[in-house]
């Protein structure tokens, strides 16, 4: 009933992330293609970060 009170873990906290940042690569993709590319990048790194804490 109150899960706005509970914590969400790492590794959800990290998808998050992960789902905004290729958000904003997409969007930047027509605008700034460095920009995107930059945005990809950071994407990429928490993407391992994701898979270190699965494993």
């Amino acid at each position: 009933m109150f899960s706005f009170f509970k914590k969400k873990n790492p590794i959800d906290q990290l998808e998050s992330k992960y789902r905004i940042l290729l958000k904003e690569a997409h969007q930047l993709s027509t605008i700034n293609r460095s920009k995107s590319d930059a945005k990809i990048a950071e994407a990429e790194l928490i993407a391992e970060e994701i898979e270190k804490l699965k494993h």
